[in-house]
C-alpha cells in the first residue's frame, strides 16, 4: 500500500485516543526533533500490526503513546487541518476535556478539566494553570493560544499536573506543540483555502539542506476572514480574523551526537474585534428605576428624538451597536536555541528563548451603543526569557529526567479609561431635580483612569523524574520539582475630571458635601499599589504502571502540586469607606493534590484503542476571578476561594476496521465545582442593592427582586465552576474508496467529525442569566487524496446550530448580558500539495 493511504486514513483517527501514528519510514535520522532521544530507543509497543508507530514525546523522549502511563491526547497536524482546528481556541472541538473561552487575545481562559486559568477578565498577576509550549519554549501569556498554527506536526494535550518534567510547573495540564523540522532531504508543502464569509487560508513551508551539516525550513501562514457580527454604528462586520505567521529555523549537526536548532517566529494581528451583541436582560437588586429598561428610557427622555433601541434581541440575528473603536492588534514571536548533545545512554538539552508580546485593544466595555465607557483600552508589552537545562538518561532498568530552569519577565502596561456623555444618567442614582448631579452629563463625561503598572516575574526550579522498572511489567516513577517564584508588581491610577482637573483622593473627609466628587469617586478612585510577594514550593509525584499483558497497560498517580502566588495588577476592591482593600493585594498559592488511575488497550490485532481515566483533584486555596459589576477597579481581580474538587472520567476509542474505513469516539465526564467558596461575589441577581448589614443571613427567596438589599459576599459552595461543562463529546469517521485523479492514484474520501457540550455556566459566580445552553455541532467534508495532491470540500457547522461561545455580565448591575455568538455555518474548499 502507498505511504499516502496509509497515513491518510490513520491520520483522521489518531487524535481519538491521543495517538500521533508515523509511517516506519518516517524515523529516519533526519526526521527525528533535534533534541530527542534516537527513535531506536522506542520499544516494541510502539509497532503495531499495521506497521506504524506512535509515538509521543510528553516525557522528553520518544514512546509509544501506549506505554505512557499519562492521560494524553495528541492530535496530528492533518487531522487538525482536515477538521478546520487551527488555533488552540478550535482544539477544544476535538479534545473534550479542553476548555478555552475567549472575549478577545489577552482575555483568553485555557482549562483541562475545568481547572488552569481563573474564568473571566485576565490578570498579569497570576500563572497559567496549562502551560503553552513550542518546541520546548513555554509561553507565558495565553494570547499565543488566538494564533494559527504554523508548520506544526502535532500537539499534545497533557491532563493533569506537569511539573516534573516541563520547566513551568502547571497544574492542570500543558499544551505542547511540535513543529516540523528542518530535514537533510528537500521537500515543501503549500495549501489554500477558500469559503464563505471571505475566507481566505495559505500555508506554506520548505525544507532542505545548505550543506552536509546544515539544514534550513521556512514556513508561513496567513488567515482572513470577514466578521461574524455587523455593527450598525460603525457599519462593518467586526469580529473578523486576520493572523499572518513566519517562522525560519536553522538545524546546524556537525556530528550524529550533536546538533542545534536556530528558530524565529513572528505572528501579528489586525481585526476589528473584539465586540458582543445583546442576548438578554435580567433582575438584579437595584431599584427599578435603575435596572436596563429603565435606564434606556431615561436617556432617551433626556435626549428628545434620540430613541435608542438596540438592533436585534435575537442574538442570532448577529446585529450590534457597539460605538466605541474596537482593536485586537496583538504581535508575538521570539528567538529560540535549542542544543542537543548525545551521551552515550543519555542526551543533554538546552533551551534558550526570548519571547516579546505587544497588545493593542480598545473595547467597548458598556457592551451598548451608548455612550457609557466611551474609551476603554490597556496596552501592553512583554518580554520574557527563560532558560532550560535538562538531561535524559535511558536504560535497562532505568530512565530519568533531570531539569533546571530558571525564568524573567516583565510585562508593563498603560491604561485608559474614560466616562461617556449618557455615563451619569446610567450609573448614577435617579433624581427627579434638573440640578441633580445625576441629571447634569458633565457629572462624569470625560472623567478617566490613566493607569500605569508593571510586573516583574522571576522563577527558577530543580526538577526530575525517574522510571525504574522493578520487573519487566511493574514500574514506578517517582518525581520531584523545587520551585522559587517572586513577582512585584506597581498599579497607580490617575483620575481627571471631564475638565482636566486631577482628583488627589476620595476619602470621605474629601468627598463630604460634594456631590459631583462623590458621584466621580463612585466610578474611578485614585490608587497606588506596589504589591510584592516570594514563595518557596517542593512538590512531588508518583505512579506505578504495570503491564497486565502486551497491549494492556494500567497506571495510578498521586501527585502533590502547586501554584505559586499571585498579586493584583488592575487595581484594588474597596472598603466600606470607598478606599482601597490593600490586605487584597495578593493571593495565595494553589495547593493541590490529585489522584487519577488510568487503563489503555489495544485489540483487534491492534486495530483498536480503547483507553480509560479517572480522576480527583482537590484545591486548597483555589485562585478565582471576582468581579464586582462596576465600572472601576473591582471589575476583575483576583481573590482564594477556599476548596475546588474537579473529578471525571474519560474514555476515547478509535478504530482502523480496514483500509476503506475509520472511526473514533471520545468522551468526558467533569464534575468541578467550589467545595468551599464562602466570600464568593455576588451573581447579577443578588447584586445592586442596599447591602444588609453584616452578620444578616440574605434572605435568596428575593434574588432578582427589584429594591431587595444585597448580600456583601455570597457562600457559593456547591455550585459548578464556570465553563465546565459536565458532559463532553467527540467523534469522527472517514470512508475511502479507490480512485484515479490526473493519473494520479488515491482515493475518494468522505469524512464527518462533531462534538457535543452540556451547557455550562459563564459567569465566575454561577448565574441564572448566564447559562450557555448545551448544543452539538457536525462537521464533514469530501474529497480526494492522492500522491502530493489533497483536495477536499467542507462544510462545518453544518446544520447551522445556534450556540454562544461565551455571555458577558455588563457593568453597572443593571441586568444587561451580553454575548459572542458562535460561529454560524460556513463552507469552503481547500487544495493541499506537497513534494
Amino acid at each position: 500500500m502507498h505511504t499516502f493511504v496509509r497515513s491518510g486514513l490513520l491520520a483522521a483517527t489518531a487524535l481519538a485516543a491521543g495517538l500521533t501514528l508515523l509511517p516506519e519510514a518516517a524515523l529516519a535520522a533526519d526526521a527525528v526533533a533535534p533534541g530527542e532521544p534516537a527513535a531506536a530507543q522506542v520499544d516494541d509497543d510502539a509497532t503495531g500490526a499495521r506497521g506504524d508507530v506512535i509515538i509521543v514525546t510528553a516525557r522528553r523522549r520518544q514512546e509509544a503513546a501506549q506505554a505512557v502511563p499519562l492521560a494524553i491526547s495528541v492530535i496530528k497536524a492533518d487531522s487538525v487541518e482536515s477538521t478546520g482546528n487551527f488555533n488552540i481556541v478550535r482544539l477544544q472541538q476535538l479534545a473534550p476535556t479542553l476548555q478555552v473561552y475567549t472575549s478577545n487575545p489577552r482575555n483568553t481562559s485555557v482549562n483541562i478539566r475545568g481547572l488552569g486559568a481563573p474564568f473571566g477578565l485576565t490578570s498579569d498577576g497570576f500563572e497559567q494553570g496549562v502551560g503553552i509550549y513550542v518546541d520546548d519554549v513555554y509561553n507565558a501569556r495565553v494570547a499565543a493560544a488566538t494564533f494559527d498554527f504554523l508548520d506544526i506536526a502535532q500537539v499534545e494535550v497533557l491532563r493533569g499536573p506537569q511539573g516534573t518534567l516541563y520547566g513551568k510547573n502547571t497544574t492542570a495540564g500543558a499544551i505542547n506543540i511540535t513543529s516540523n523540522q528542518p530535514t537533510f532531504t528537500y521537500e515543501g508543502r503549500a495549501e489554500l483555502t477558500v469559503g464563505n464569509l471571505n475566507f481566505k487560508q495559505g500555508k506554506a513551508a520548505v525544507s532542505g539542506p545548505l550543506s552536509d551539516t546544515v539544514a534550513i525550513r521556512l514556513a508561513g501562514a496567513v488567515t482572513s476572514r470577514r466578521g461574524t457580527i455587523y455593527n450598525v454604528t460603525s457599519r462593518q462586520f467586526i469580529n473578523a480574523q486576520d493572523n499572518i505567521g513566519l517562522r525560519a529555523q536553522l538545524l546546524w549537526k556537525p556530528s550524529d551526537t550533536l546538533s542545534l536548532t536556530l528558530s524565529g517566529d513572528y505572528s501579528a494581528q489586525d481585526p476589528e474585534c473584539c465586540g458582543t451583541v445583546y442576548v438578554r436582560t435580567g433582575l438584579t437588586q437595584r431599584a427599578l428605576n435603575r435596572q436596563y429598561a429603565a435606564r434606556v428610557a431615561a436617556i432617551n427622555a433626556a435626549n428628545p428624538g434620540r430613541n435608542y433601541a438596540v438592533p436585534s434581541t435575537n442574538p442570532y440575528d448577529r446585529l450590534t451597536d457597539l460605538d466605541s473603536n474596537l482593536n485586537a492588534g496583538n504581535k508575538i514571536g521570539g528567538v529560540s536555541l535549542k542544543a542537543n548533545w548525545e551521551l552515550g545512554a543519555g542526551s543533554l538539552t538546552s533551551i534558550t528563548a526570548w519571547r516579546f508580546w505587544d497588545w493593542k485593544p480598545e473595547n467597548d466595555r458598556d457592551f451598548t451603543g451608548l455612550s457609557i465607557v466611551a474609551k476603554s483600552q490597556n496596552p501592553s508589552q512583554q518580554n520574557q526569557y527563560s532558560q532550560e537545562f535538562r538531561y535524559n538518561y535511558s536504560g535497562d532498568t532505568i530512565d530519568f529526567v533531570v531539569g533546571l530552569f530558571g525564568f524573567k519577565q516583565r510585562i508593563d502596561t498603560q491604561g485608559t479609561e474614560q466616562q461617556g456623555t449618557d455615563a451619569a444618567l446610567w450609573s448614577l442614582s435617579p433624581s427627579t431635580s434638573p440640578t441633580n448631579v445625576a441629571n447634569i452629563p458633565a457629572t462624569l463625561a470625560g472623567l478617566t483612569a490613566t493607569n500605569t503598572q508593571y510586573l516583574k516575574s522571576d522563577s527558577a526550579a530543580l526538577f526530575g523524574q525517574a522510571s525504574w522498572k522493578l520487573t519487566p511489567e511493574l514500574t514506578i516513577q517517582p518525581g520531584v520539582r523545587l520551585n522559587y517564584d517572586k513577582k512585584e508588581g506597581f498599579y497607580q491610577r490617575v483620575v481627571t475630571t471631564g475638565a482636566g482637573v486631577v482628583i488627589p483622593s476620595c476619602a470621605p473627609t474629601a468627598t463630604a458635601g460634594n456631590a459631583v466628587l462623590t458621584a466621580q469617586c463612585g466610578v474611578y478612585q485614585p490608587q497606588l499599589t506596589t504589591p510584592s510577594a516570594s514563595a518557596w514550593n517542593f512538590t512531588y509525584d508518583f505512579n506505578v504502571n504495570y503491564k497486565f499483558a502486551r497491549d494492556v497497560l494500567g497506571y495510578v498517580t498521586f501527585a502533590k502540586s502547586f501554584k505559586t502566588l499571585g498579586i493584583n495588577q488592575n487595581g484594588l476592591p474597596l472598603d466600606a469607606n470607598n478606599q482601597p482593600d490593600l490586605s487584597t493585594s495578593t493571593v495565595r498559592p494553589e495547593s493541590v493534590l490529585h489522584f487519577e488511575a488510568g487503563l489503555k488497550t489495544q485489540f483487534l490485532d491492534r486495530r483498536a484503542t480503547f483507553n480509560l481515566s479517572a480522576f480527583i483533584t482537590d484545591i486548597k486555596d483555589f485562585q478565582a476571578t471576582v468581579n464586582g459589576g462596576q465600572f472601576g477597579t473591582v471589575r476583575g481581580y483576583l481573590a482564594n476561594a477556599e476548596k475546588v474538587r474537579s473529578q471525571g472520567i474519560e474514555a476515547d476509542f478509535k478504530i482502523v476496521a480496514s483500509d476503506r474505513f475509520t472511526a473514533y469516539a471520545n468522551g468526558a465526564y467533569t464534575d468541578a465545582k467550589y467545595k468551599r467558596f464562602t466570600n464568593a461575589p455576588c451573581p447579577p441577581e443578588l447584586a445592586g442593592g442596599t447591602f444588609y448589614a453584616v452578620g444578616v443571613t440574605p434572605d435568596l427567596s428575593l434574588a432578582g427582586v427589584p429594591g431587595s438589599p444585597s448580600p456583601r459576599a455570597c457562600d457559593i459552595s456547591g455550585q459548578a465552576l464556570p465553563g465546565v461543562s459536565k458532559w463532553a463529546f467527540s467523534y469522527g469517521a472517514e470512508y475511502n474508496v479507490p480512485a484515479k485523479l490526473l493519473e494520479k492514484d488515491g482515493q475518494i474520501y468522505f469524512g464527518v467529525d462533531g462534538n457535543y457540550r452540556s451547557s455550562w455556566n459563564s459567569n465566575a459566580s454561577p448565574s441564572r442569566y448566564t447559562v450557555v445552553d448545551a448544543y452539538a455541532l457536525t462537521n464533514v467534508r469530501a474529497g480526494f487524496r492522492g500522491e502530493g495532491l489533497d483536495v477536499f470540500a467542507w462544510v462545518r457547522n453544518a446544520f447551522d446550530t445556534n450556540f454562544m461561545d461565551l455571555l458577558q455580565v455588563a457593568p453597572g448591575n443593571v441586568g444587561l448580558i451580553a454575548g459572542q455568538p458562535g460561529d454560524p455555518r460556513t463552507f469552503g474548499g481547500t487544495i493541499k500539495v506537497s513534494f
